[in-house]
């Protein structure tokens, strides 16, 4: 239960727990003689100075009452002895109580004004030489900086965490760069909404069509779409969007845009009689990958001489008799520079690669398999028994600790160390990781790309994989013989008969497919509990936790977030030797599932058998809660064979994953799933959802809800536009 909006003033008692990195802390705080729990954005809080906090109260289960911080106003110790108690705390590094007592008794309540301004004398004070008064100088005049930034934006109602970042990269001369562009805060590394940006903008006095403004919002525009998977918009669209989106004329909008392009922020190019527009890292990474891809295309390694007998001994270990389209794709991968391989489900697209890295090996060529989500990852080192990691960590992602940017460990200077590159689950990989994936293959090297396109298209902006099969520029082998072993499945079959847009199969009762017809929200939601907590476990013998539930949406009765609540009260309720925190509108116990839902490259992990550590935790990744730990305000997770330590801090990149979207289940397979069908938006009742829905099952997939969402999922081919130049480029159909 939540209160209204109160104000509390006091003086900080003690300081549980702070994240230097994003100035989430825990106070107490005292007021009037009370202590209460304070918690929320609270950079470098210190032991006897005074806030003033405007929030909210809120009941915590394990915690009690305590108060949520959402804008403070900082107030400096002003007396001597409130100054001597705050220098005590050791707010200061290098300043202790007997320190802060001499300096107090010398300067008096002068002393902060002296830190500030003079902090050379604070050399008269014995054990203070020069140089480290000028430190405390420093230190001080950063900490109200910090301050005084988080009063500047606590009164313009910007987010305080945005005041950290800001602080980052600026430093003290923050609010002065503000005052000259108040839209500096949405640049690389503050990533701060537009709206917000805006409104503080308009009240530091620009107007509606200031320069500033207005290149902002095209630069905006170009970044937003990126998340609808746009690699650069039509110059008519984005002039026409960025009008509307400020309420101005069309001419301030054509003058920026000329400003921009001038400036080279904005890259123009022209595909098939278009005139187009990429932010420049997007245009960098299309016209590197397309000339990559035709390089490594003109390649064409000679044929081993012996490569009939090669292909009887990879038929004889792996056991296998390929058919002529496997056994072509096979030898392809022996010649060519680069390979595509795409197919449905049942059509031997990982019995393929067994016989790739058989061939290969034989061949003495290193090989190197990798995939989008560690999940993914996992699923391919299972088939091929072969070492396989992420994208990203085979790349050696990191955060550089100066910028807060990505970089990469692996590029074209430092490149992979292989002789062959082998992506699965390629139809999950956005135009902006395959160029970073390119830079780090040394050229003249193989590189086979393996995936299903009619699957979701990436999260992030292109779908380079679709653009590369449809080009018909790269050699292919499109796998389409559906395996006599794999007919007798009827998850198989429904998939290809969904993807060919024909109903599939709901009436039988004889396989690995069901559908249960529920005519309310209520009875498909609590036919999911039942199903995960005792039918399937007691009569299928899967428990539950190799049970997975989708959904189309989040939202709803039947969406994420209605069950992922649902199925914790059913699988993991309440209990006294439970611990659990509150997050948002969930409360997070041990025992439940998780996912992870930004890439963290700072997150450190251990292996759970000790054998060894690293970092990184990435989106996608799914763990369990072991511990929760209230003193310490940390909770611990078990990723597969990975422990990794989070603050409670950083419990915004996580959320339940008893139930999670199909988006999310990308790349992941599962030995059941159970699927919600109930009503929706046409974006997200697509021919592809559910048929990325139906493959991500193993042994069992059970639909429940209504059938005539079935058939509208089933008709509905329609895939949102993406403007993406990589087909084209391929194609040289450029000007």
């Amino acid at each position: 239960m939540t209160e209204e909006m109160e104000i509390l003033q006091g003086t900080v008692a003690g300081v549980v727990f702070q994240n230097y990195d994003n100035g989430y802390s825990v106070l107490r705080l005292n007021c009037g003689g009370q202590t209460v729990t304070v918690v929320g954005t609270i950079p470098l809080p210190v032991v006897g100075e005074q806030l003033m906090v405007t929030g909210k109260w809120s009941n915590h289960s394990s915690f009690g009452r305590q108060f949520e911080a959402e804008f403070l106003e900082r107030l400096l110790p002003q007396s001597a002895n409130e100054i001597r108690a705050y220098l005590s705390s050791r707010a200061i590094k290098g300043i202790g109580p007997v320190m802060a007592a001499r300096i107090v008794e010398h300067f008096g309540d002068q002393t902060l004004l002296v830190l500030e301004r003079e902090p050379e004398r604070l050399s008269v004070i014995p054990g203070i030489t020069r140089e480290r008064a000028k430190l405390f100088g420093e230190e001080f005049r950063r900490q109200t900086g910090m301050r005084q930034l988080m009063e500047f934006f606590a009164l313009h109602h910007l987010p305080a965490e945005l005041a950290v970042r800001a602080y980052k990269v600026y430093g003290e001369k923050t609010v002065e760069l503000l005052y000259d562009d108040p839209y500096l805060l949405m640049d690389n590394g503050l990533d701060a909404p537009f709206s917000a940006v805006d409104r503080f903008a308009i009240e530091m006095g620009i107007s509606a069509d200031d320069p500033r403004r207005v290149e902002a919002g095209i630069l905006f525009e170009l970044s937003y779409n990126l998340s609808a998977g746009h690699v650069f918009l039509p110059d008519e669209k984005l002039i026409m969007a960025t009008a509307q989106l400020l309420s101005v004329e069309r001419e301030p909008v054509e003058r920026a845009f000329a400003r921009l392009v001038e400036a080279e922020r904005i890259q123009k190019s022209h595909l098939a009689g278009l005139s187009i527009s990429y932010l420049p890292e997007l245009y960098e990474a299309e016209l590197y990958s397309t000339w990559r891809l035709l390089k490594a295309a003109a390649i064409q390694f000679p044929e081993p001489g012996n490569l009939g007998r090669l292909m009887k001994q990879v038929e004889q270990e792996t056991n296998i008799s390929y058919s002529p389209q496997q056994q072509e794709a096979i030898r392809s991968a022996a010649t060519n520079g680069v390979l595509l391989i795409t197919g449905g489900p049942g059509t031997g697209k990982t019995t393929i690669l067994q016989g790739i890295l058989s061939l290969l090996g034989h061949m003495q060529l290193k090989c190197v398999l990798a995939a989008p989500t560690g999940r993914a990852a996992k699923r391919l080192n299972e088939v091929t028994g072969e070492e396989a990691s992420t994208i990203h960590r085979l790349l050696e992602v990191g955060i550089d600790p100066a910028t807060g940017q990505m970089i990469f460990g692996r590029n074209e200077d430092q490149p992979l160390k292989t002789d062959v590159v082998i992506v699965d689950e390629m139809s999950m990989v956005d135009v902006t990781l395959l160029h970073k994936l390119l830079q780090a293959i040394p050229q003249g090297k193989r590189l086979i790309l393996v995936g299903d396109p009619d699957q979701l298209p990436p999260v992030g902006p292109g779908f380079p994989f679709g653009d590369m099969l449809r080009s018909n520029m790269l050699p292919t082998v499109r796998l389409t013989q559906i395996f006599r072993q794999a007919q007798e499945s009827l998850i198989v079959m429904n998939a290809h008969r969904i993807n060919s847009g024909e109903l599939p199969e709901l009436r039988r009762v004889d396989k690995d497919f069901f559908f249960m017809r529920r005519q309310s929200e209520d009875a498909v939601c609590q036919l999911i509990a039942q199903l995960c907590a005792t039918r399937l476990p007691k009569n299928m013998g899967i428990p539950a936790d190799q049970i997975q539930v989708l959904s189309p949406t989040r939202k709803g009765g039947a969406g994420t977030m209605n069950l992922n609540k649902l199925l914790q009260a059913t699988l993991n309720p309440p209990a006294p030797n439970k611990k659990e925190r509150q997050y948002g509108d969930f409360t997070f116990r041990e025992g439940d599932r998780v996912m992870q839902i930004r890439n963290n490259y700072d997150i450190m992990w251990r292996k759970t058998d000790g054998s060894a550590v690293g970092s990184g935790i990435f989106n996608g990744d799914v763990g369990v809660i072991t511990s929760i730990d209230p003193h310490a305000e940390t909770l611990t997770i078990v990723f597969d064979d990975r422990e990794a330590d989070y603050d409670f801090s950083q419990m915004l990149e996580l959320e339940p994953a008893y139930a999670m979207t199909v988006h999310k289940s990308q790349g992941s397979e599962y030995r059941a799933v159970i699927l919600a069908a109930w009503n929706g938006s046409p974006y997200l009742l697509s021919r592809s959802v559910l048929y990325t829905a139906v493959t991500r099952a193993r042994e069992l997939l059970i639909i429940v809800g209504r059938e005539e969402v079935v058939v509208t999922m089933t008709q509905n081919a329609k895939r949102n536009r993406r403007y993406s130049g990589l087909k084209l480029r391929l194609q040289g159909k450029t000007e």
